[in-house]
């Protein structure tokens, strides 16, 4: 019992939570415990995760800004290889911090993790070479429920570390790159969201 440090109400918005576990290390490497359902309901986090998922890119992919509409997911995330620049949106409606977003760097060799709890859209952009991202979810996927918001919209403003580029109205990543000029790499369906005023949003 209490591996974990949890900073509640991340960046000021309501439920969200950066955790760091405690690291146990010497010169043949280190332990973690990555999950402990007791330590997290100990800090008030008694969530029930139904699946893990886990996906690789290479740097300059930005995946990004998804939800589920009808069936959202609350997601712990982490990095176990690489580094990535976190990012959630609030989009609950009765939030006093509606449009209002948060973002954090995970890493392998941060081991922090960040929750985002159900009502908010969520994307990374990977700043390694390589990175592995690893979530644990409290909603199953369901193909067709699937909701995004544009990752550069202005009225958010999201200020997404090493990247340059001018906003042209869209989600394109078209012109944009990070500081070493490693090309921004979006998918086909990531380049048509739309900004804030026009996505979905939840009555929370």
């Amino acid at each position: 019992m209490g591996q974990i440090k949890v900073e509640k109400n991340a960046g000021g918005i309501e439920g969200l939570c950066v955790i760091e576990p405690k690291v146990f290390g010497d010169s043949r490497g280190y332990f973690v415990e990555t999950y402990n359902k007791q330590d997290m309901v100990a800090k008030g986090l008694d969530m029930e995760f139904v699946q893990d998922n886990q996906s690789q890119s290479t740097k300059g992919v930005l995946r990004g800004l998804h939800f589920q509409k009808q069936y959202p997911q609350g997601k712990l995330v982490r990095v176990t290889k690489g580094c990535v620049f976190d990012v959630a949106v609030d989009l609950r409606t009765g939030s006093k911090t509606y449009g209002k977003w948060f973002g954090v760097e995970l890493s392998e060799d941060n081991f922090k993790q960040f929750y985002i709890p159900e009502g908010f859209a969520h994307g990374f952009l990977v700043l390694s070479d390589v990175a592995v991202f690893c979530y644990k979810c409290t909603d199953f996927y369901h193909p067709g429920d699937e909701g995004g918001l544009a990752w550069n919209d202005p009225e958010i403003g999201v200020d997404w570390p090493e990247l340059t580029g001018e906003y042209k109205g869209t989600a394109s990543a078209e012109g944009y790159a990070l500081a070493d000029g490693t090309p921004l790499n979006l998918s086909d369906k990531d380049q048509l969201w739309h900004g804030l005023k026009d996505t979905f949003h939840f009555d929370m």
